[in-house]
């Protein structure tokens, strides 16, 4: 599946769920969705979460 086949996908998706079940589902749909995508991303190594502390303390 290309990038674009799966954007259309996600898309339609966020879509059939607010039609379906109201806005409010819908979003937390995607806040779900989006939250899942960054856990995969921290536990594959492709996000470092290291320096956020850091970055904090500092202001």
């Amino acid at each position: 599946m290309s990038r674009q086949q799966f954007g259309f996908l996600a898309g339609f998706l966020a879509v059939a769920v607010w039609a379906l079940a109201g806005i409010g589902v819908a979003a937390l749909a995607v806040l779900a969705g989006l939250l899942g995508w960054l856990v995969v991303r921290v536990l594959d190594g492709d996000l470092a979460v290291t320096g956020l502390g850091d970055a904090r303390r500092r202001r």
